[in-house]
């Protein structure tokens, strides 16, 4: 004789609710899966040049649409996933010593360009009151086109030092 066994009223009132629960943590994954940065720590000048760079930024860079990095500050900019990332304030590089330190003009801005062997170039402006950076993924390991959006930002917000 088989017993047909009876779901209890309560138990089906239970599990929407636990649905809804592993629902909302998978949620808060993937909404915490932005790529992470390191915040810089500017002088207040430089972070009201920052603030102020940062309202001017694009919306796309390259068809890459703005996908801020956490945590969230006006100090830090991402396009694509990562694939571009802006930092303001940042400390001014060694390398801006070298005489033999590679520079490169984008529409006015002058860039010092470091190559790091484990991604691609990073960017660092020269001549500005805030040291404004930018990393650029592998894919862009010979293009600097994407160092033109930000010409006119930088150029509008971050004066010369000279």
């Amino acid at each position: 004789m088989t017993h047909a066994r009876r779901r209890s009223p309560r138990s089906a009132l239970l599990a929407p609710p636990a649905a809804l629960l592993v629902l909302a943590a998978v949620g808060c994954s993937f909404a915490d899966a932005r790529p992470s940065v390191t915040v810089p720590t500017p002088s207040p000048e430089a972070a009201a040049y920052c603030e102020a760079l940062h309202k001017e930024l694009p919306k796309t860079v390259t068809g890459l649409e703005r996908s801020d990095p956490g945590p969230d500050s006006v100090l830090t900019a991402a396009w694509g996933d990562g694939a571009i990332v802006l930092r303001c304030g940042v400390p001014r590089p060694a390398k801006m010593d070298d005489a033999q330190s590679e520079a490169i003009d984008a529409d006015g801005v002058n860039w010092l360009l470091e190559q790091r062997d484990d991604s691609g170039p990073r960017f660092t402006t020269t001549y500005r009151k805030a040291y404004v950076e930018v990393t650029l993924g592998v894919e862009y390991a010979h293009d600097v086109t994407p160092l033109s959006a930000f010409a006119v930002p930088v150029r509008d917000t971050v004066p010369d030092s000279l």
